[in-house]
């Protein structure tokens, strides 16, 4: 995903944190350590040598598979996304692209816009949503992730591009749809949310607590 070179600023050229970095701040790390507790029993057992063997291997097909969806929907040969994978991992990446293409066939998803930076004046913070696009003829926003599962904070940052979309362009979206490629083996999954009401309050409380988390530490130099 695209960020401006010199951060969020607001119209005064005030620096504003992003969307990722005020939800990473409070992110709950349960996840990754029990991704950890998992590579110490796969090492274990002699199944790996390094702490990050399985995870980068894994990575890598999901990831491609997302590259895949990025070239195509600008596109540019999705072939040439697949150079110099491991015929393992490119079976996976292209098998996942072939789910994803049935999905999007089906619901008629026509991009109409993408990767848009954009800063809120009234709540003090940017982001750089993924897409807007038609779904089945109803304009919404559109996001992919490579994951092993969806977690809250997708749900939270997807609720606080709809604000950005909302504040700072004439589109008004009615959903939101999440396609996700799991890290593992590249699996392709869609899930969508008609509001997420809840997650923009939460949102709201991050976007607060980061900000008293910076006074605070400004207090301790």
């Amino acid at each position: 995903m695209a960020h401006p070179k010199g951060g969020y600023r607001t119209a005064e050229n005030k620096r504003v944190p992003g969307v990722t970095t005020i939800i990473g701040r409070f992110k709950d790390s349960g996840g990754l350590l029990y991704w950890a507790f998992a590579q110490g029993q796969s090492a274990e057992r002699g199944e790996i040598t390094s702490l990050y063997d399985k995870r980068d291997e894994a990575a890598t097909a999901g990831t491609l598979a997302h590259s895949m969806v990025e070239a195509s929907i600008l596109g540019n040969a999705v072939d040439d996304v697949l150079k110099g994978a491991t015929r393992e991992i490119k079976a996976q990446a292209e098998q996942a692209f072939r789910s994803y293409q049935k999905w999007e066939s089906m619901t008629n998803l026509h991009i109409i816009d993408q990767e848009m930076s954009l800063v809120s004046e009234k709540y003090g913070f940017g982001g750089t949503p993924d897409a807007i696009g038609e779904v089945n003829g109803e304009l919404c926003l559109v996001d992919w992730k490579t994951s092993n599962k969806v977690y809250p904070d997708m749900m939270i940052q997807l609720a606080a591009y709809r604000q950005l979309i909302h504040e700072c362009t004439d589109y008004v979206t009615t959903g939101f749809h999440l396609c996700r490629f799991s890290k593992q083996h590249a699996d392709f999954t869609h899930h969508y949310w008609s509001e997420l009401d809840d997650a923009w309050e939460q949102f709201q409380l991050f976007l607060r607590a980061y900000e008293i988390d910076k006074a605070l530490k400004k207090r301790v130099g």
